[in-house]
């Protein structure tokens, strides 16, 4: 194929110039060498494609056939690479990311508001979806990069520490306060954790979170049967602000609630460690240009 393309393109300059000389000109190829190509051309295809007279070349009745094909594929592939080309010069490419809803609002968009500062022509997509569901679509190849928690087991990931989040459990004062009194009444003389009494804001099982988390709270917390169980953690935030109970929650996303006193930080009643959240793509790298600038940016690594 790329040795027919050859011939094309010879024929199509031929029949633009009309003259095998200009096209050897232009083509910086010797006339013999066009001759030559043009009739291994035609006894590849069985026709005559020009007739030759003193003043040049004209196309055939099959030759005009095969032109009129030939200048569409051709403008095709002139209008492609001036595409490509503009492309490259405004930055224009596609980035997917897959992310959570909570890491989207507190960690994604910061980045990604001067990323599009920088490349206003990219086009971008988010699939705010759960963690497993990001990982699977990283595996199946369907997004470019993942904002997740680290995974305990890597797979067919590479994954990139962004930073370290702290999961801790808060409260309103207000809360607390009409906690202490029913324990008061209801357990006069305990010393029982406040957290065994408590109503529990948690996310729901299937969450890599929840998971963690629960890998360091007691049996005794996890069978509470006073636990409210939710999706994101934008809605166990804003359960904990309406004194609906005690929240476990990244400590990162309620930095206003603690300094303002809003929600109060309850020491935990097991030391959760801290964990890293990162951006995660195929084994082999991203080969997308936008990804891998974009995650660059972010890492420092080229």
């Amino acid at each position: 194929m790329e040795h027919n393309l050859n011939l094309y393109h010879i024929f199509y300059t031929v029949a633009r110039c009309g003259n095998i000389s200009a096209a050897a000109n232009q083509l910086f190829i010797s006339q013999p060498a066009i001759s030559k190509s043009i009739s291994r051309l035609e006894q590849n295809l069985g026709v005559t494609l020009f007739t030759r007279s003193s003043r040049g070349v004209s196309l055939t009745m099959e030759g005009e056939i095969l032109f009129r094909q030939a200048e569409t594929a051709f403008t095709a592939i002139r209008e492609g690479e001036d595409r490509l080309r503009r492309a490259g010069e405004l930055g224009m490419g596609h980035l997917s990311i897959g992310v959570s809803t909570t890491l989207c609002r507190y960690v994604l968009l910061p980045w990604l508001r001067s990323f599009i500062h920088e490349n206003p022509h990219i086009r971008i997509s988010v699939s705010c979806q759960s963690s497993y569901q990001t990982i699977r679509a990283l595996e199946n190849g369907d997004i470019d990069l993942g904002l997740i928690g680290e995974p305990a087991r890597y797979g067919k990931l590479h994954f990139y520490p962004l930073q370290e989040i702290q999961d801790i459990f808060v409260a309103t004062d207000s809360y607390l306060e009409n906690l202490k009194k029913r324990m008061r009444i209801n357990h006069p003389g305990s010393h029982a954790s406040i957290y065994s009494h408590a109503t529990l804001l948690l996310l729901d099982r299937n969450n890599l979170t929840r998971q963690y988390v629960d890998n360091y709270l007691s049996p005794e917390i996890l069978e509470n049967d006073r636990i409210i169980e939710v999706t994101t953690m934008d809605l166990l935030i804003e359960f904990a602000r309406i004194d609906m109970g005690i929240a476990c929650v990244i400590s990162d996303f309620v930095k206003e609630d603690l300094e303002s006193g809003k929600l109060i930080r309850l020491p935990a009643p097991i030391p959760v460690p801290k964990r890293k959240i990162g951006f995660a793509c195929g084994k082999n790298g991203t080969a997308n240009r936008s990804a891998a600038d974009f995650l660059s940016r972010i890492t420092g690594i080229e």
